[in-house]
């Protein structure tokens, strides 16, 4: 079965509309706040049953696996022709969209990583020494936003590789008539 851009394309949609949809689930299932318990000189939050660290840990595996697959797609040499990366990058298009797309990503996940980490933190570190602790959760609207910044760094990734398949063609039809046009000259050439 060969690759074709087509697939790598279905492939990379796939997997950022999936770390959307983990995105946004992490986002809505995550917790308002924890329920302070007193101790002895010590606060213990208790916080409800919640996936959101799973989720938002889904979300930016999915997002990553995206990403991989966005990059090698602009770089696979379809129908066994390689093109050199040096004529993408002539591309002033593909070169922003390439770049946007890799910003995308870092902002996705950083969007959706930091609320995660610190969702799992308030977690695992429920003890508190200030007697005043109010049981905080994750900054909310942090994971929705990474969701849909990661469902946009795939639609980036995509835009990219249409880019790539026009500078891919082009490339590929400038060779085959090139070879054309220095054989007439030499075919002129020899019958003067």
């Amino acid at each position: 079965m060969a690759i074709t851009a087509t697939k790598m394309a279905l492939i990379v949609g796939t997997l950022g509309v999936i770390s959307f949809i983990f995105g946004i689930f992490a986002e809505t299932k995550k917790p308002a706040g924890g329920t302070p318990i007193a101790g002895k000189d010590v606060i213990i939050c208790k916080y409800p049953s919640s996936p959101t660290v799973v989720l938002g840990y889904l979300s930016f595996l999915f997002l990553l696996a995206s990403t991989v697959v966005g990059y090698l797609s602009l770089f696979h040499p379809y129908q066994r022709k390689s093109v050199p990366n040096s004529v993408l990058f002539k591309s002033t298009n593909f070169t922003i969209f390439f770049n946007v797309a890799l910003f995308t990503t870092g902002l996705g996940a950083t969007f959706l990583l930091w609320p995660t980490l610190t969702e799992q933190f308030h977690l695992s570190r429920n003890v508190h020494r200030n007697l005043k602790t109010d049981c905080p959760t994750a900054k909310t609207g942090l994971l929705g936003g990474g969701a849909f910044v990661s469902l946009d760094a795939s639609l980036f990734w995509l835009v990219a590789l249409m880019l790539a398949i026009n500078a891919r063609e082009d490339f590929l039809e400038d060779a085959q008539e090139e070879p054309v046009k220095s054989g007439n000259s030499h075919t002129i050439i020899t019958n003067i």
